[in-house]
């Protein structure tokens, strides 16, 4: 099954929106809160409707059915895993319309004892991860009646592996101690390009994942903000910012860490594009709520009323509203994973002799990435690299 554009439109948008308020190292899935929202508007009223279908990108009345058809999609994909969860007290009468959109299977029990039932989400949550995420990430209490989650997770493996080296830097804050770099070597030179924005020119490189899944690196000029950075790589893929790729960049720095040169070698050979990276392992814990105007909360999560009459008669409002975020990237491949909640309230000198072109891409400072499916440019997890991971102390050792 597909999924229209319009609705991979409306998901990266809120990934580039959610972007310009980030700051610092953080990992987040916009496609891991969508659907919530899109759920939550279809039984909304009023004020709450509204600011919902505006933080979504399309009409209420269109937005549940590219939910479903969204969720359908990811869950045809390679290497991608989803789920959707809904537990309610026993008390709590949904309404059958709205009950009967939800996926098969759906429909879970909270008990109103918020231990136990705290343990029963999290045993989902390591179940629908694979154990990435090992904890729901929403506020229980014994009258809490009602919780909406998601669980998106991604896999690949790179179809050309990088080898492990300590990075070389002179990015003060990475250089202070060794950091675990990665580097390869490839012929296809047009994996990398640069594109000129309004903030300054950001490079890109894609990573290509045996799956289709693949991870857009993406480098920014000096001073750029993280939210400057990943709103390109969205605009990248809608089209709304042209490419200049490797085969047809000038000799020169011509993009930020991106070297294009003459090199001279001992016998013919082809162009080459050099990759210098760093492998990360990153966790981050979002409050939604905070960010209430961004997910369209802001009225929802009033709770001196209810909101949701088509959800249920009794009055429900947004009491918390949480993602638990990781992404790991290494030498030979990509992983991550989001969780998010809804809870309802109340080397030598050789011979010479022959003349070759090499780019040069050096991630070697912060840095954002996408990741995304290749086929529908869907972006599925977003993220700004602050902190690499440091180089093992003994030996080099595969993470896979």
């Amino acid at each position: 099954m597909g999924v229209a554009t319009t609705t991979v439109r409306a998901v990266n948008g809120s990934t580039a929106r959610w972007a310009g308020v980030s700051e610092d190292g953080t990992v987040f899935s916009a496609a891991g809160v969508w659907p919530l929202l899109a759920h939550l508007v279809d039984g909304a009223e009023g004020a709450a409707r509204a600011e919902l279908a505006q933080a979504l990108g399309l009409p209420a009345g269109q937005a549940r059915h590219a939910a479903r058809e969204l969720l359908a999609a990811m869950g045809d994909m390679r290497g991608l895993a989803t789920a959707l969860g809904l537990w309610t007290k026993r008390t709590l009468e949904l309404r059958h319309e709205w009950e009967a959109e939800l996926p098969a299977d759906t429909h879970g029990v909270l008990t109103g004892d918020p231990v136990a039932d705290h343990r029963a989400l999290d045993a989902w949550t390591v179940k629908r991860t694979g154990g990435l995420i090992d904890r729901m990430p929403v506020t229980l209490t014994e009258d809490t009646p009602l919780v909406l989650a998601s669980a998106l997770t991604m896999r690949t493996q790179w179809l050309s592996p990088f080898h492990e080296v300590e990075l070389e830097t002179a990015y003060e804050p990475w250089a202070t101690k060794p950091r675990l770099g990665l580097q390869r070597s490839s012929a296809v030179l047009d994996r990398v390009g640069v594109t000129d924005t309004r903030g300054g020119y950001v490079t890109e490189l894609k990573v290509l994942g045996n799956n289709a899944l693949d991870v857009h690196l993406l480098l920014g000029e000096e001073g750029m903000k993280p939210g400057q950075v990943l709103g390109a790589g969205v605009d990248i893929l809608a089209g709304r910012h042209p490419v200049v790729p490797g085969p047809r960049l000038p000799y020169g720095n011509v993009g930020p860490g991106l070297l294009v040169e003459k090199v001279r070698c001992t016998r013919p050979a082809p162009p080459s594009l050099d990759v210098t990276t760093v492998a990360y392992d990153m966790n981050a814990s979002h409050d939604l709520l905070k960010l209430h105007r961004l997910f369209g909360l802001t009225t929802a999560r009033d709770i001196s009323r209810g909101h949701f009459p088509g959800i249920s008669d009794f009055p429900l409002a947004i009491g918390s509203a949480e993602q638990n975020t990781m992404a790991k990237f290494g030498a030979l491949g990509f992983e991550a994973a989001a969780v998010t909640a809804f809870g309802a309230v109340a080397g030598g000198l050789p011979d010479l002799r022959y003349v070759t072109t090499r780019i040069s891409a050096t991630f070697d400072r912060p840095f954002g990435f996408l990741a995304v499916h290749r086929h529908t440019r869907l972006v599925l997890t977003a993220g700004w690299v602050t902190d690499p991971l440091p180089c093992p102390e003994h030996g080099w050792e595969d993470e896979w």
